[in-house]
């Protein structure tokens, strides 16, 4: 009866004794790779440049963490470490994205930042009713995401907290509406902190995933008890449960995460809805921290069978942050990206990069982790990650966003962090165990990734080549072409910091083309619907892009509902094929390039 608990001391102590030891050598640096360069020189070499533009163009925003429990003050940021989101819509279908994000400190509120079409941005929040979400009473955001679940054309709005998130109805010139009691099971309190709009059951109707990360009973304002910290770092199923709504296409929606096989505890902080085995129904995948990611296969519109070891994504515990997808092979496959947690010289868990190989006979798909292959394993403490074509030459480039905590000095948390992880599970699920971290950083001070695709299999970091290298304790970022033409520019939420606009200069001489779709039989939004590009490229060598409309993806974000397809120097397009939700294959043959293509549903 002994050896279990000895086995799990001397683990700890091995592990313990892995993390503090490279400590003694580490030397602190910003994890810059490149060598900066002016915009003119980046543009002419990688074809484009980036400068943080937020306070030229309006946006004047600074997140704040939570303040949580006095019981929690010597460890408050490890314990607050989220709350910092961006996500991308067109609030009043001007055909200009505007953008949201959320703050997390009782009594800040959080900014609808509208599209004024000249540049610039205007806070609607307030005037609207979406802006002081976050109170003693209710908990405060973590996140939010858009989706027309009413199919009347305007696009409405789910915000997600610790505490009791809210859906608001969007009813075009009237505003808002509260009507989160239409979301019948969703409890009274919960920590979540991952949301997804999907149709799973493809009625037409877009559905709504929540995750939860502490458990739901936890009060972080209020604690009972200390002992609401993950038991393991590897194998915590203490922490929130699944939410599944199901559109009932009346306005309401019916909670059925347990008779659809969504059940279990873990701690989830991001999650994708997409077919990964090409049965036309949405699957789900969970980025969970402390442990193992899950995939779940749809079954045919009737539940969910979970496949994470049988498909090999949860066959590793790690810290998952992250789930964003991308053809990054040109091949009309989707990979999937799951960000974790790498501190060189201390702990290297590694990004994931996984792309399907096969699927078996009962719909499982089958993955294999390339990240290392690729060039995108290690970009550190990292969370937030989208794919999308930067330079326009064809191919999905990769923004990450990294850095837990940036303390007032640079001295290191680490050593106690490893003393902790390292634990028997008593020790660890209680915070008050936990040392102070008295001001010191935990994998702070890093930079942003920006990894280009060469086309040829290997990304590069040009950060800090291209104007990109932020520094601040990055959560989310989202993507969207702002001024309709065709570039793509990128929004960072930061925790405990600023919200960066990067504006994107790209070189002229790269095409590109997008396309905006509005469903009819399928959800209005056309969340899941998939657009394959096939076109040639200056070379003469056929290329195949695939692209999907997300109700959320990364980390706390989500990103322009456009399709934006980079296609390089003088391409000939052959065809878009556009699958529909529902089904339904259209085909647009030798579509315009650098026009953006409003297409319906037939």
């Amino acid at each position: 009866m002994t050896d279990r608990p000895l086995l799990r001391g001397a683990l700890g102590l091995v592990f313990v004794g892995l993390l503090a030891v490279p400590l003694l050598v580490q030397q602190w640096s910003s994890g810059a790779a490149g060598t900066s360069t002016d915009p003119s020189t980046a543009l002419e070499r990688y074809g484009f440049a980036l400068e943080n533009v937020a306070a030229e163009v309006g946006i004047d925003f600074s997140h704040q963490a939570p303040d949580l429990d006095s019981s929690l003050a010597h460890i408050m940021p490890e314990v607050a470490q989220a709350g910092a989101s961006v996500s991308i819509t067109d609030v009043d279908q001007d055909g200009y994205a505007d953008l949201y994000v959320t703050n997390s400190k009782r009594g800040t509120r959080n900014a609808l930042y509208r599209n004024q079409g000249d540049g610039t941005f205007t806070d609607m929040a307030p005037e609207l009713g979406i802006a002081a979400l976050n109170r003693p009473e209710t908990g405060t955001s973590m996140g939010s995401v858009w989706g027309d679940y009413d199919n009347d054309g305007d696009e409405d709005l789910f915000v997600y907290k610790w505490g009791r998130s809210a859906l608001f109805r969007n009813d075009g010139d009237a505003g808002f509406t509260r009507v989160t009691d239409r979301l019948q099971g969703l409890p009274d309190w919960m920590n979540a902190n991952a949301a997804v709009w999907l149709d799973a059951n493809r009625d037409g109707h877009l559905d709504l995933f929540v995750g939860g990360f502490y458990a739901g009973d936890v009060n972080l304002w209020d604690l009972e008890s200390t002992r609401m910290m993950p038991e393991s770092y590897e194998y915590a199923t203490n922490g929130g449960r699944n939410y599944l709504f199901l559109n009932q296409g009346d306005g309401t929606f019916t909670e059925v995460a347990d008779e659809w096989g969504l059940t279990g505890t873990r701690w989830t902080l991001a999650a994708v809805a997409s077919d990964l085995n090409g049965s036309g129904y949405p699957d789900l995948f969970l980025a969970n921290d402390f442990g193992a990611d899950q995939l779940y296969v749809n079954e045919g519109g009737e539940g969910f069978r979970e496949a994470s070891r049988a498909s090999n994504v949860g066959s590793v515990p790690k810290s998952g942050m992250n789930a964003s997808m991308g053809d990054v092979m040109n091949q009309g496959v989707q990979a999937l990206y799951v960000s974790n947690l790498t501190e060189e010289g201390v702990l290297v868990q590694g990004n994931n990069l996984w792309m399907a190989d096969s699927v078996s006979g009962n719909g499982t798909p089958a993955f294999e982790n390339l990240a290392g292959t690729m060039g995108v394993a290690k970009a550190g403490w990292s969370y937030g990650a989208q794919f999308g074509d930067l330079n326009n030459d064809g191919w999905q480039d990769l923004f990450v966003v990294n850095g837990f905590y940036s303390g007032e000095t640079r001295d290191s948390y680490w050593y106690d962090f490893s003393k902790i992880a390292g634990g028997y599970k008593s020790i660890i699920e209680d915070a008050a165990n936990w040392p102070a971290m008295e001001g010191r950083s935990l994998s702070g001070h890093q930079q942003t990734r920006i990894w280009l695709n060469d086309g040829a299999g290997q990304f590069q970091n040009v950060a800090p080549a291209v104007g990109g290298a932020s520094t601040h304790d990055g959560r989310a970022v989202a993507l969207a072409d702002f001024q309709n033409q065709g570039v793509l520019n990128a929004v960072v939420a930061n925790q405990r910091g600023p919200v960066e606009f990067y504006r994107n200069t790209v070189d002229p001489q790269h095409d590109w083309i997008a396309f905006e779709l509005e469903g009819t039989e399928s959800n209005r939004s056309a969340i899941g619907a998939r657009v394959t590009l096939h076109w040639t490229d200056a070379q003469g060598t056929p290329q195949r892009q695939l692209q999907q409309v997300h109700g959320g993806s990364g980390f706390g974000s989500q990103n322009q509902r456009r399709l934006h397809f980079g296609l390089g120097s003088d391409p000939t397009v052959e065809k878009a094929v556009i699958r529909w939700p529902l089904g339904t294959t259209q085909t647009l043959d030798a579509p315009d390039t650098n026009t953006i293509h409003r297409v319906t549903e037939p």
